[in-house]
């Protein structure tokens, strides 16, 4: 039997998608709530890309996600975070909670557009994390829609709004959540966004 016989449609399609994040294009594929657009957050012109897309401001940043908290580990100065702090982000995670950490030095600046944090998430949506974990790094994650838009929320809903200007869109079914996950400050706990 070949290797090729052993492959599902997700494998290939989760090819096609790393395949494209790996030639420097955005992808959209489902989140929680919403199909969100994702890059190589270490590709400065690929995030550019992210923002153009979105029309978004430019002093916004971006948030990553990760399947484990390896992959987005790097992205926190450890130093600054108490361990209760970092206790509790982890105890949520992997789920649908979004932390703001302060970043470590090893963070582009393209990713944090001057903010002294970065949102981070370990998601628990299956086909994200398995998109992490094909890609082997953390990912941009942005709601799929121009700024001030309503979210995508299928892989029609990016088709009509962005049509061949992704890369790729990875369908699948959304979490289910109503609303985009909840933002708290990893440090003090205070809420960014309900």
């Amino acid at each position: 039997m070949s290797q090729r016989s052993l492959r599902t449609d997700e494998d290939d399609r989760l090819y096609e998608a790393v395949s494209a994040l790996k030639g420097g294009g955005v992808i959209a594929y489902p989140t929680e709530a919403v199909f969100g657009l994702g890059c190589d957050p270490r590709d400065e012109a690929a995030v550019a890309r992210v923002f153009e897309l979105k029309q978004r401001p430019p002093a916004q940043g971006v948030l990553l996600i990760g399947c484990d908290f390896a992959q987005v580990e790097t992205y926190i100065d450890l130093a600054r975070v108490p361990a209760e702090a970092l206790a509790r982000a982890r105890a949520s995670w992997p789920g649908p909670h979004t932390w703001v950490f302060p970043r470590s030095a090893a963070t582009p600046e393209w990713l944090a557009r001057g903010h002294a944090g970065i949102a981070l998430r370990v998601t628990a949506h299956p086909l994200a994390a398995a998109l992490c974990r094909a890609f082997g790094g953390a990912l941009v994650s942005t709601s799929a829609n121009r700024h001030g838009e309503p979210p995508a929320r299928s892989a029609a809903d990016v088709q009509a709004a962005f049509g061949a200007e992704v890369a790729y869109i990875l369908a699948g079914e959304t979490g289910g959540l109503a609303r985009p996950t909840p933002i708290r400050d990893a440090v003090t706990g205070e809420e960014i966004r309900v």
